[in-house]
């Protein structure tokens, strides 16, 4: 059986962005990314994202297949993956779709992620979804799906981790047609 995917999103569960920003939390290391590219407009500060190195050990040891799922798209193997020792990654494309508001209030990434698992069982950790979100996987995905709130302001911690192992775990040891009740 294939694994499950693990949709990753950047800005909140892995950078905490939301957090006080004279106050880098414990275990964090500090990146600068230049914005709009190489050359900063003058004035334009580079962002800062801060990287916990040992969030990337953690997610290889649960045992998904890891996916970007974030604005950064294929940039967050330029940027984020070597700061936690994470390989180059596959993404979701999120071509005409990203950062759309849809008129049903759905977020505008739960449809691309839903077609790129294709069935597929995936968990998806994020601080932007909804019970709109759950409700659209519920009705659109034909597998099972774990929509993972994360807090911005403190980004994953060890029951995060344990969560996402928990729902691993149950994939492997439930009959295969109750993994396709979503």
């Amino acid at each position: 059986m294939d694994r499950p995917l693990l949709f990753l999103d950047v800005d909140g569960p892995l950078n905490p962005y939301a957090a006080k920003p004279e106050r880098r939390p414990a275990g964090y290391t500090t990146l600068r990314v230049p914005q709009a590219g190489e050359r900063l407009p003058l004035g334009r500060r580079p962002l800062r994202v801060w990287l916990n190195p040992e969030h990337g050990q953690a997610l290889l040891r649960l045992g998904y297949e890891l996916c970007w799922a974030t604005t950064w798209m294929g940039e967050a193997n330029r940027w984020i993956a070597p700061v936690l020792g994470l390989p180059e990654l596959p993404f979701v494309d999120f071509g005409d779709a990203l950062l759309q508001e849809r008129p049903d209030a759905v977020h505008w990434k739960t449809g691309p992620l839903v077609d790129y698992a294709n069935g597929r069982a995936f968990a998806w950790v994020d601080d932007e979804q909804s019970e709109l979100d759950e409700m659209y996987v519920t009705a659109h995905h034909r597998g099972p799906g774990l929509l993972h709130h994360v807090n911005p302001r403190i980004g994953l911690l060890e029951d995060d981790f344990r969560t996402l192992a928990d729902f691993a775990r149950h994939l492997d040891t439930c009959p295969a047609e109750q993994r396709t009740e979503g």
